[in-house]
């Protein structure tokens, strides 16, 4: 069966405005014009952290790859991205046992944890310079009714082999001078610059043959065991395989019905003195709506970031930009007053969620041969490591039963409940 997908409505030069602080030592790849069709294992549809982690792993797998965008690589919603590389999800395990069960529930959030130790061992082993550091979290609790479902829900990862402890008020004050009635502090999370790991990506995959190409893919025809994509540019690439990791933009594609578009922003100031810092510089997020999150870098300064709302129109997002940066300050400073709140950079973006907080991976259905990488949420880069590896056993021909956790057109909880996720969505900002 043929299969037809329309790819010129892209959105995806709205998804981000302003100025982050990511890839100011990097060295860029060069991406070149497509000068005449050609045939590939595997075409990859956009050159963001999604697009350069697959393309990794797929050419380390023996793949051949053409990796394809018409955008700069990495500036669409990478570049806006703080790289807090957590294992927590958006939906704590609470809700997802709510959602899915026990069971299920526990083996996502410990899948979360190994894709972060897995991308952890790949930056380590290629010794890639991003700023990577191993960080603890610390999630707070909003008053004491959150802290009393924080406890709860650290018992319940205590069940299901988690890491991790609750702090109450006392020792959370003591430890970390953060006046908050609980928290729950965790191991195996980190934090790196994701445009420097993006072009790193990108440059193990050249080093392995693989074709970065400037172009616009605006028709994919699936016909018998191939692919063929159109170009702007009027070429073709017949690839074996497609996968699309356009951010969070799905054109030509009818959106699972688990997906929701929303606006963040974050900031960065000037650098701090090191000495100011709280206590291991922890990655900071709170259980509370509108909510905020916190990390250092590696020059010293403090990424943060929240406000999420409904916005979609990049009008609209951009024009809140003044007055949401001034919110996320004034909460930065009400929980840490040693915070020097000048800014140097800020920048929102537009991004994908989904209600469940879980990512969407594998087959697009009714479309043989192409796959969707999007790592949607909190957990962006997180789950883009864990769609590298799914999509390259699927195309090994290796199937697990959880795979079907993250399928697009999977059952969900129940779009009544998407409202009341928002609470603690950490999104793809974070």
């Amino acid at each position: 069966m043929a299969a037809d997908l329309d790819l010129n409505e892209s959105d995806h030069d709205q998804m981000v405005s302003g100025r982050s602080l990511w890839g100011k030592s990097g060295i860029r790849p060069e991406w070149r014009p497509i000068e005449q069709s050609f045939s590939t294992d595997v075409a990859v549809i956009g050159g963001g952290i999604t697009g350069a982690l697959v393309a990794e792993h797929l050419t380390a797998r023996g793949f051949s790859v053409a990796l394809i965008d018409r955008e700069e690589p990495g500036f669409g919603s990478t570049a806006a991205s703080t790289a807090m590389l957590q294992w927590e999800i958006d939906s704590t395990l609470t809700e997802l046992e709510d959602y899915y069960g026990f069971e299920r529930a526990a083996g996502i959030y410990r899948r979360s944890g190994a894709a972060v130790a897995g991308l952890s061992k790949l930056i380590a082993a290629n010794g890639i310079a991003c700023g990577f550091r191993s960080r603890n979290t610390l999630y707070l609790a909003d008053g004491r009714e959150g802290a009393r479902d924080l406890l709860e829900e650290r018992q319940l990862r205590r069940r299901a082999g988690l890491p991790g402890v609750y702090l109450e008020h006392p020792d959370l004050f003591t430890q970390f001078e953060l006046d908050r009635d609980g928290a729950i502090y965790s191991p195996g999370s980190a934090e790196c610059d994701p445009l420097l790991l993006t072009w790193a990506l990108i440059e193990m995959t050249v080093r392995r043959g693989a074709r970065l190409v400037n172009a616009s893919v605006t028709a994919l025809h699936s016909e018998g065991d191939h692919i063929t994509a159109e170009t702007d540019g009027g070429q073709v690439i017949e690839a074996r395989h497609v996968v699309l990791a356009t951010g969070y933009s799905m054109p030509g594609l009818d959106m699972p019905k688990l997906h929701r578009s929303s606006s963040s922003w974050a900031l960065a100031t000037v650098p701090q003195d090191p000495a100011n810092f709280w206590r291991d510089r922890a990655l900071i997020w709170e259980d509370s709506h509108p909510y905020l999150y916190m990390r250092t870098t590696a020059d010293n300064r403090i990424v943060a970031g929240g406000e999420d709302d409904e916005t979609i129109d990049a009008e609209a997002r951009d024009r809140k930009l003044p007055a949401k940066t001034i919110a996320i300050q004034e909460k930065m400073k009400r929980l840490w007053p040693k915070a020097d709140t000048r800014v140097e950079h800020a920048w929102c973006g537009t991004f994908g969620e989904t209600v469940d907080g879980l990512p969407l991976i594998g087959p697009v259905p009714e479309t043989p041969h192409v796959f969707a990488a999007y790592g949607y949420g909190g957990n962006g880069i997180t789950f883009s490591y864990l769609a590298a590896q799914m999509i390259g056993a699927m195309l090994a021909g290796m199937q697990r039963d959880w795979f079907e956790d993250f399928a697009l057109d999977r059952d969900g909880p129940g779009l009544a409940r998407f409202g009341e996720g928002m609470a603690r969505a950490g999104k793809e900002l974070r």
